[in-house]
């Protein structure tokens, strides 16, 4: 039995879904010891190729003709953005236009970070260091908009139907980002984990073929579909508190 849980211990450090140190030393930042982790790296290659598609994409479009067919990538980034637009826009209505490009904007940053198993890079979104900000970021987008559409009614909202019920509604609200950030944070670990075992433990001649099925599962089909849940709970939520009804 110990002989068993050795190797088990064995080959799991040699699975690679754990977060690693890229640095045996930390360096100091405002007195504070900082290390470099594969999650850095992973976040700073897919802001690059963020940055990079939209340049490219800025510069294709304003160079674009009247008249003139988009084609290659010009014509992928437009399907996408129009998408994009026509989702937010069945979800938000008339709130669509002042919140289309934050839902843009981590539409395309989750979907990267979810996909980025498939370039060998360790999901950023596996991270629960990612994922907690970006719930917090909603919820503060959530507060924000509620108390400029509703001013103190978005408060005393937390006492009805009865204030008996204030503590619930509270908690109702605080569970927000936790549930955001856990719910992507444990499907993207969940996929990690998978990936990093069947690497792990199927001998080499097999690991060819049978992966890539998984990684189109894991992340492909999983990733897309918890960054539309991501997205779309961060419409409703928005809408919600400024709806007028």
């Amino acid at each position: 039995m110990g002989q068993l849980s050795g190797m088990i211990t064995a080959d799991s450090e040699s699975m690679g879904f754990e977060i690693k140190l890229l640095q045996k030393l930390p360096f100091k930042l405002f007195g504070q010891d900082i290390y470099i982790t594969t999650t850095h790296v992973a976040l700073v290659i897919v802001m690059i190729t963020l940055l990079l598609l939209i340049f490219i994409g800025r510069h294709k479009i304003l160079k674009a003709q009247p008249g003139d067919r988009p084609k290659g990538l010009q014509n992928i980034l437009e399907m996408f953005i129009q998408t994009l637009d026509n989702m937010v826009s069945s979800i938000m209505g008339a709130n669509s236009k002042r919140f289309r490009n934050w839902i843009c904007a981590i539409f395309m940053f989750i979907l990267f970070c979810n996909i980025a198993g498939l370039f060998g890079l360790r999901p950023p979104t596996a991270d629960y260091g990612v994922t907690l900000p970006l719930g917090l970021i909603t919820f503060a987008l959530i507060q924000i908009n509620g108390l400029r559409a509703k001013k103190i009614q978005h408060v005393t909202a937390l006492f009805k139907p009865t204030p008996i019920l204030f503590p619930i509604n509270l908690i109702g609200e605080v569970a927000v980002p936790l549930s955001l950030s856990l719910r992507l944070f444990g499907n993207i670990m969940s996929g990690t984990i998978l990936m990093g075992l069947i690497y792990g433990l199927l001998p080499a001649a097999l690991k060819v073929g049978i992966p890539g099925a998984i990684h189109i599962y894991c992340d492909i089909f999983s990733g897309a579909i918890q960054t539309y849940v991501f997205s779309m709970l961060t419409m409703v939520y928005i809408n919600d508190k400024i709806s007028d009804e």
